[in-house]
Order: structure tokens, then sequence, then C-alpha cells
């Protein structure tokens, strides 16, 4: 009995199947049918021809400050982020000499200063001996030279032992000072340095260390990259649409200034670096850094034909679209194309404004 019950249940959830399915074919059938085959329409479009550039937002010029003087980091007077005019003090270094060098400094002084005693007393021996008409003038001025010569190599390591031991020296109404100044206005970027530092200075043969990077915030550029693709088509002086990450729905305006005549590998891919100077940028404040794309606009046509290029097949350099006819049938014609944004493109001649232009099938997946 309980078996007859489980097999009536199985027939009754099988024609339940059926019918389900059944429903479902007529249906899609029936929604064929009525729909018919997909058009679009000539309509007229704006369509832009635009080139990517990938990239930031940097300064037109950056400045990295650094030290010609060695020492430690004794005081700042500046952080990152603020405003600073040509000469404002930046950073104050304290000598910090090796006991060596300090010894030396000390050493050359007393060397300085007898050097210079002993030249004087051959100096005015010489001297006395000129007025009796005892010794040449050629001798008498070499004399006179080595003592003038004597007395500015002490002076120098004077100032040099002064200079190790407080860091501050006057020279010919100078005031010399282990004082960083600005060497120009602009906002501090980067503080790579605190309070206690070491400081390694600048030479010929040495790059020193990076105290400061600064930069003049009005005057912002764009670097990036363009794909080898589009770099044929780009000249200086066309129009970029500047799109910042940070900034979303807030376009920068930018004209391109410079392309590279040399390309470089990013990821096995051949680009061209870019630079694009910014014109407009109204309501938000640009920081260095900021990611951004460029698209540079290489042509814009206003109210042309257009249809959407997907119903486009091109064969042969020439390109065909199909057009409906009565009945369901349809017929290929040839139509002569223009400019692509790669989503609608231009039509020159063979369709009208207005006309109906045929979807190409989408295949079902079976």
């Amino acid at each position: 009995m309980q078996s007859k019950k489980k097999r009536t249940w199985w027939i009754v959830v099988s024609i339940v199947l059926v019918l389900v399915v059944a429903v479902a074919v007529v249906s899609k059938s029936k929604s064929k049918k009525d729909d018919g085959p997909r058009t679009v329409k000539v309509e007229r479009r704006n369509i832009e021809d635009k080139a990517l550039a990938v990239g930031t937002i940097d300064p037109e010029t950056e400045i990295d400050i650094k030290s010609k003087i060695s020492g430690v980091v004794n005081k700042l007077f500046v952080d990152a982020g603020e405003f600073v005019n040509a000469g404002d003090p930046l950073v104050e270094i304290r000598p910090d000499p090796t006991p060596l060098e300090l010894a030396e400094a000390k050493r050359n002084v007393e060397m300085s200063s007898i050097s210079t005693e002993n030249a004087k007393k051959e100096y005015d021996r010489l001297l006395q001996l000129k007025e009796k008409g005892l010794v040449s003038q050629q001798d008498f001025e070499t004399s006179e030279k080595l003592f003038q010569e004597s007395e500015v190599r002490h002076e120098m390591a004077q100032e040099r032992l002064a200079l190790l031991e407080s860091g501050k020296i006057t020279i010919a109404n100078t005031q010399i000072e282990t004082i960083i100044k600005a060497p120009t206005s602009g906002y501090i970027l980067q503080r790579k340095i605190d309070v206690g530092d070491p400081i390694v200075p600048l030479t010929s043969y040495q790059a020193g260390t990076e105290i400061f990077t600064m930069a003049d915030m009005a005057e912002l550029i764009f670097k990036g990259t363009v794909d080898e693709i589009d770099v044929g088509k780009l000249k200086e002086g066309m129009t970029a649409e500047i799109q910042v990450g940070a900034l979303p729905g807030k376009p920068v305006v930018g004209k391109l200034r410079r392309i590279s005549l040399k390309a470089q590998k990013e990821d096995n891919t051949t680009v061209f670096p870019v630079e694009i100077s910014i014109e407009k940028m109204e309501g938000s404040v640009l920081r260095a850094g900021y990611s951004a794309n460029a698209h540079i606009i290489i042509m814009k046509k206003d109210s042309v034909l257009a249809i959407p290029e997907r119903v486009v097949t091109f064969r042969n350099d020439s390109a065909f679209v199909n057009i409906p006819k009565p009945e369901g049938a349809k017929e290929e014609v040839y139509i002569k194309t223009g400019l692509s944004d790669a989503i609608n493109i231009e039509v020159i001649s063979g369709l009208k404004e207005g006309a109906e232009v045929l979807e190409k099938e989408v295949k079902e997946i079976t």
C-alpha cells in the first residue's frame, strides 16, 4: 500500500515538471516571435577619438633641500605642509666634529700662529735692512707677501675652528651660520629628518642627506605614459581631460605639452612618457602624487550621423551593416565610416538619419 502511494506521488511530480517545462518553452518561443529582430536607429551624436594616458599629478619643479656642512639637526623651523618664502630658515645644523677633526683644527690654529709670528719677524728684519739699503726691493716684497699669506692662513684656521665649535662665524661683515634657508618660495612637501639626526654634507663625491623636499604647488603638471599605438596620433597643444581618482566627478582641463622621443617598457608593454600642463581646476585642491588618467582629445566631431560600432561588420577594409526587409528578410549594405570612439562610429554615407539597422544575431549557448 505504501509502495503504491509513493509511485502515485512520483507520477504527480513528473507531470508537474513536464507542464512547467512546456510552459517555459512556449513562453520563450512566443516572446521571440513577438519581439522580432532587434534594431538600432541612425542618430546624430557627438564623437570623440581619445588617447588614454595613465600617470600622476606632480609639481612643475620639486627641490631637494640638502646641507653643505656636516653635523646633527639642532632645530627645525618648519614642518611638512607649511608655506615658506625664499630666505626663510628651515633647519639649524649643529656641528658635530669627531675628536680627530677638532684636535686637527686646534693644532692648525697653533701651527698657523707660529708661522705667522716667524713670517712677521722676517718681515720686520728685512724692513730694517731695507731702510739701511742692505736688502733688495725684490727680497723685501717676497717677505711681505709671505707674511700676508701667513696671516690669511691663520685667519682661515681660526674660522674653521670657530665653525666646528659654535657653527657661527663672521667673514668680511657676512654672517655665516649653520642655518639652512629656503632657496625659493613654496610648500614643504616632505620632512625627512628629525632633531638629533646626523647630516651628511653635499659634496662633489657624495649625494648628501635629503632634509626637505619643497615645490611651488601653484604650478602642477600631469606626468604619465601613452601606449605606442596612440602616440603617433598625438601633437603638442591637444586638449586633455584629466580624471583624478581622489576627486571623482571633478575633471581637470590641461594641454599636452611634451611627448617623449624615447619609449620605455612597462609590464612588457611599450609606452611613451607625456606631460600635460594643468590649466583649470575649480573647487578642489590638487595634491602632489594623486593618481590620474588623462584623456587626450585627438579629434572631435559634433552632431554627426552615427551607429553603435557593434552592429558593423568590417571585411577587406570595408564596412557593412544589415537592414531589415519585409517578411523578416534582411539586406547587407555597404557604408562609409569615419571617426570612432570604440563605442559609436560615424556614418559618412550609405545610411540616412532615422534608418534602422539590425543588431547582430546572438548565438545561444546550448
